[in-house]
C-alpha cells in the first residue's frame, strides 16, 4: 500500500512539474496547475494568494470555489483577514499545515452567504524560492478536515516546485521588461535630442521630457522637479495621458528631505506612496494617482554648477522591478546630457552674437566714425577760413553749426560703438557705467549689495539699461551727476539709476511710448521676466529702476 502511496506522489509530483513548463503565462500556469493538483490528490477545491513585502495579498487563481466564495465578483477573497494570512505576514508559517478552520468559510456560514460545499477546513502551505516566501496555497475538500503528514508532505512539495517555476517567470518577465525598456531608449533618446533644440528655458524644457516619456513609456505618471532658491520645484507633470506645466514647490519638509535624499545617493531611489503623496497634491492627477502603488526618483547628473534636478516616475500596482530603475537612470543621463548640449548651443549663439556686434563696431569705427572726424575737422577750418576778415561771412554760422552737429554725431556714434562692444564690463558692471559715465560728462556713483555673480545676459541687459539711462541724464535732466545702485538678494536683482535733475519737464513720459530708447528698455527687462519702472518729478529728478528675477542657476 505504501508502494503505491509513493507511486502516486512521484507520478504528481512529475505531473505537476510538467504542467508548470507548459507556459510562461503565469496566471494561465497557476489555474492549471491548481487544477490538476486537485485532480490528482482527489480535493475538490483550491485557491492561491500572493503575498507581497507589505503584507497585501491578491487571490491570483481559484479552482471550484464554493458558491458562497464567490458572491460579489470573490469579494471575500479580496478583502478581510484570516488566521493562514495573518501568519504568513508574521513570519510565522514555514510549513505546511492543517487549518482548523476557515474564517472566511465562517463568516459565509455566519452571514448566510450562500452554499459552502461543506467545506470548512482546508490545509495551507506556504509558497517559496529559496528563501523569498512568494505566497499561500490553499486546497480543501467537503467535510475533509484532516491531512495526513503525507499528504501535507506532497503538498509542500508541489508548493516548491509552483514557488520555484513562479521565481523563473518572474526572472523570465523583468528580463523581458528590460529589453523592453532599453529598446525605448533609443527611440526617446532621439526623440529628446530633435525637440529640445526650440526650448529657451528649464521649464520649457522640463514639459518637452516629460511630454517624451509618456509617449515612449508605459509609465503612468512623469514629474520634472528643480531645485530654486533652496526649494524644490514642481515644474512640469505627466499624468491621466497629459502634460501641464505647474511651477509648484514642495512645501513639507518631510518631501524635502525625500528629494535630498535622492541627490545624496547618486542614483535612483524607490519611493513609497505616502513619499509621493505631495507631489500628487501639487498635480492633483485626476486618475492616475488611484492606479499608482509607488515611484522612483532619479537625480539629474548635471555638469553645470548650482542646477540641480530630480526625474520621478509612477509606477502602476505591480510595483517597481530593478528594470524601472536601471533604465530611468539611464533616461536620466540622457535628459542630463540633452540639457547640457541645450546650454552649449546657447553659449554658442550668445558668443556669435557677441562677434557679429564686434564686427559692426569696428565697421563703424573704421568708416562711419572716422568720415564724421574728418567732417567735424573740415567744418572747423572752414569756420576758421571764413573768420578771417572783419566781417563776418554769412556762412560762417553755417559752418559753426556743422562743426557743432558733426561733433555730436561723432559722440553718438562714439556711444553706439561703445554700446555694441561692451568691453568695460570685464572689470565690472558698475565701473563699466562709471566709465561711460565719465565719457558723457557725467560723475556717476556707485553702490552695490550682494555678493552674486549676475549671469551674462542679465549684467548685459542691465548695461544697455544703464547706459540708456544716463544718455538720457546727460540729454535732458541738465545735471552734471547721477547715482546707479545694484542690490542682490536670493531671488532678484534691483537695478536704479537716480538723477537730480529737472525730471519730466523736458521729456516725454515713459508711459506715453514716444520715447524709443525708454521702450527698448522696457523690452530689455520684461525679456528676462522682469519689469521696469521709471518715476520723473519736476522737483525730485528722476528714478529708472529695473527687476529682474535672479534663474536659480546662478543662486
Amino acid at each position: 500500500m505504501s508502494e503505491e502511496v509513493g507511486m502516486q506522489e512521484m507520478v504528481t509530483l512529475k505531473t505537476i512539474a510538467e504542467t508548470l513548463n507548459t507556459s510562461n503565462d503565469l496566471n494561465l500556469m497557476l489555474d492549471t496547475v491548481v487544477g490538476k493538483l486537485l485532480e490528482l490528490t482527489g480535493l475538490t477545491a483550491g485557491w492561491m494568494f500572493l503575498i507581497n513585502e507589505r503584507g497585501d495579498y491578491a487571490c491570483v487563481s481559484d479552482y471550484n470555489l464554493p458558491p458562497a466564495l464567490l458572491r460579489k465578483d470573490k469579494e471575500p477573497m479580496r478583502t478581510g483577514t484570516c488566521w493562514c494570512v495573518n501568519r504568513f505576514r508574521d513570519g510565522r508559517l514555514n510549513y505546511a499545515v492543517n487549518i482548523i478552520n476557515c474564517k472566511r468559510l465562517e463568516d459565509a456560514v455566519e452571514f448566510q452567504w450562500g452554499d459552502t460545499h461543506n467545506i470548512t477546513h482546508h490545509a495551507t502551505v506556504p509558497l517559496r524560492s529559496g528563501d523569498k516566501m512568494l505566497g499561500l496555497l490553499n486546497v480543501a475538500a467537503p467535510a475533509k478536515e484532516h491531512f495526513s503528514d503525507s499528504e501535507l508532505a506532497l503538498l509542500q512539495g508541489v508548493a516548491y516546485q509552483i514557488g520555484s517555476a513562479m521565481e523563473r517567470m518572474r526572472l523570465y518577465r523583468a528580463e523581458q521588461q528590460r529589453a523592453d525598456l532599453y529598446a525605448k531608449l533609443g527611440d526617446f533618446s532621439t526623440s529628446l535630442g530633435l525637440a529640445v533644440n526650440g526650448c529657451s528655458n528649464s521649464d520649457a524644457f522640463s514639459l518637452q521630457v516629460v511630454q517624451l516619456i509618456g509617449q515612449h513609456y508605459d509609465w503612468p505618471f512623469a514629474a520634472m522637479i528643480q531645485q530654486k532658491n533652496g526649494m524644490f520645484v514642481l515644474q512640469a507633470v505627466y499624468a491621466d495621458n497629459r502634460v501641464r506645466t505647474l511651477s509648484s514647490a514642495l512645501v513639507s519638509s518631510e518631501a524635502a528631505n525625500h528629494m535630498n535624499r535622492v541627490i545624496h545617493s547618486h542614483r535612483a531611489t524607490f519611493l513609497s506612496t505616502i513619499e509621493m503623496a505631495e507631489i500628487f497634491t501639487l498635480c492633483e492627477p485626476e486618475q492616475t494617482m488611484h492606479s499608482i502603488a509607488s515611484g522612483i526618483a532619479a537625480p539629474l547628473p548635471y555638469h553645470t554648477p548650482g542646477e540641480t534636478g530630480i526625474l520621478v516616475i509612477g509606477i502602476g500596482t505591480a510595483g517597481p522591478a530593478q528594470a524601472d530603475r536601471e533604465v530611468l537612470e539611464a533616461v536620466a543621463e540622457h535628459i542630463a546630457a540633452s540639457w547640457e548640449s541645450l546650454k552649449l548651443a546657447e553659449n554658442r549663439r550668445e558668443l556669435a552674437r557677441l562677434e557679429e556686434r564686434n564686427r559692426l563696431a569696428r565697421d563703424l569705427h573704421d568708416s562711419v566714425n572716422q568720415i564724421l572726424f574728418s567732417l567735424s575737422l573740415t567744418a572747423k577750418g572752414a569756420e576758421s577760413m571764413l573768420s578771417v576778415s572783419e566781417r563776418l561771412h554769412p556762412a560762417a554760422e553755417a559752418m559753426k553749426d556743422i562743426r557743432a552737429l558733426s561733433q555730436e554725431a561723432l559722440k553718438e556714434m562714439r556711444a553706439l560703438i561703445m554700446q555694441l562692444r561692451p568691453a568695460g564690463l570685464e572689470a565690472g558692471l558698475l565701473h563699466a557705467l562709471q566709465e561711460y559715465g565719465t565719457s558723457q560728462g557725467l560723475q556717476v556713483v556707485v553702490d552695490r549689495t550682494g555678493m552674486q555673480t549676475l549671469p551674462r545676459n542679465i549684467e548685459e541687459a542691465l548695461w544697455r539699461i544703464g547706459q540708456e539711462a544716463l544718455n538720457n541724464i546727460r540729454k535732458h535732466a541738465d545735471v552734471p551727476s547721477a547715482e546707479v545702485t545694484l542690490k542682490l538678494s536670493d531671488h532678484e536683482v534691483v537695478f536704479t539709476v537716480t538723477d537730480q535733475g529737472i525730471g519730466g519737464a523736458k521729456r516725454p513720459k515713459a508711459s506715453s511710448g514716444s520715447s524709443l530708447g525708454l521702450s527698448i528698455m522696457k523690452e530689455r527687462a520684461e525679456s528676462l521676466g522682469g519689469r521696469l519702472e521709471i518715476v520723473s518729478s519736476s522737483r525730485k529728478g528722476t528714478t529708472v529702476t529695473a527687476v529682474i528675477p535672479l534663474p536659480f542657476e546662478s543662486v
